[in-house]
């Protein structure tokens, strides 16, 4: 396994890091206790979860992940192994009424009651890395293009958020702070803050980033070097899209776009004929679609941490795997023509 920085701290995480947000819906107790013990002897000694999961968000599943995970710290004692990352919630009345009654908002009373809570089903008294779900005010996140200014959109302000998560680390309850889903005006508009106040700074970013979508490297690539502010990147085979188990209209059994297609961020024409053209690129150099995938995420030079998520453990044990795939300059050259016939169709 490798391992980097966790921003400017003197954290070391894996590049692996595992997801777990299909535990509770796609995957029992015991499945995700299994996946979890052999992620740790496979040298993963990072996890993120959030209040939000188990995904599809619902209420019946409300924080059933963090259950899991905290049912399993407590049983195998390994808390000290982990760095645990966890998130809040940001606003969210019309699709998520069951979560405070939809009045979230990144603010003191959300805050604190979204973090308690965590720390109660995760069985825990801090957490490592503490993560703005997504922004409270209205910008583009989750696949959406064409920023437009909303005039009547009052978000709390950022100083302000920061000052309760500065608070809550000087309670022990929080060791470091980030974000997810942001632009780079929010990110530096975070860092800014935390230098003129002397307020926690953000120590990395979590956004989506895989062969079908590398916006992240429009501006916030440069942010996370010279800031020191890491992406971690989630979705990094496009919902498994670029396995190819999709192509040709497959919908294989228990898979998520099979059992939720609503789920459609990567499945246009336009990622399918991609997909097509990075699986046999794959397929010409003897690598498995996947693993090559995710190897090329592994290797950006803004990454920290690659999240994967498994619902079985041959898929668990493949990705986990990709940490010892390094792609040639044949390939990455392969990779990059694909690239510049089909830049980031699913943004």
């Amino acid at each position: 396994m490798e391992y980097r920085k966790l921003g400017t701290t003197t954290i070391e995480v894996s590049v692996i890091c595992l997801g777990t947000m299909t535990f509770g819906e796609q995957n029992t107790e015991a499945e995700a206790f299994e996946q979890l013990d052999y992620a740790l002897t496979q040298g993963v000694n990072f996890i993120d979860t959030a209040e939000l999961y188990a995904i599809p968000p619902k209420a019946e599943t409300y924080g059933l992940t963090e259950r899991y995970v905290g049912n399993w710290l407590h049983k195998s004692g390994r808390r000290e192994n982990v760095i645990l990352a966890t998130k809040v919630v940001g606003p969210g009345a019309d699709w998520l009424p069951h979560i405070r009654h939809g009045k979230m908002r990144l603010d003191r009373a959300n805050i604190e009651a979204a973090l308690n809570a965590s720390l109660q089903r995760l069985q825990t008294d801090y957490i490592d890395l503490y993560q703005l779900h997504w922004p409270d005010r209205k910008t583009n996140f989750f696949g959406q293009l064409g920023y437009e200014h909303d005039t009547q959109d009052q978000p709390i302000p950022i100083e302000e958020t920061l000052q309760v998560l500065g608070d809550l680390v000087q309670a022990g309850k929080i060791r470091h702070i980030g974000l997810s889903n942001e632009t780079p005006w929010g990110t530096m508009t975070f860092l800014q803050h935390a230098e003129q106040k002397a307020l926690p700074r953000v120590v990395s970013v979590q956004n989506p980033y895989c062969l079908l979508n590398r916006s992240y490297e429009v501006g916030l690539a440069e942010v996370s070097i010279r800031e020191q502010c890491g992406l971690l990147a989630y979705s990094p085979l496009g919902f498994g899209v670029l396995s190819g188990k999709y192509l040709g209209d497959a919908n294989p059994p228990g898979a998520r776009i099979s059992l939720f297609p609503d789920y459609t961020r990567y499945c246009s024409a336009a990622a399918e004929q991609a997909t097509r053209d990075y699986v046999e690129l794959a397929q010409q150099h003897g690598l498995d679609p996947a693993q090559m995938a995710l190897a090329y995420v592994n290797q950006r030079p803004f990454l920290t941490s690659t999240i994967i998520g498994a619902t079985n453990m041959a898929q668990l044990q493949s990705n986990i795997a990709s940490i010892d795939l390094q792609l040639s300059a044949e390939v990455l050259a392969g990779i990059e023509a694909i690239h510049d016939r089909h830049p980031n169709p699913s943004p």
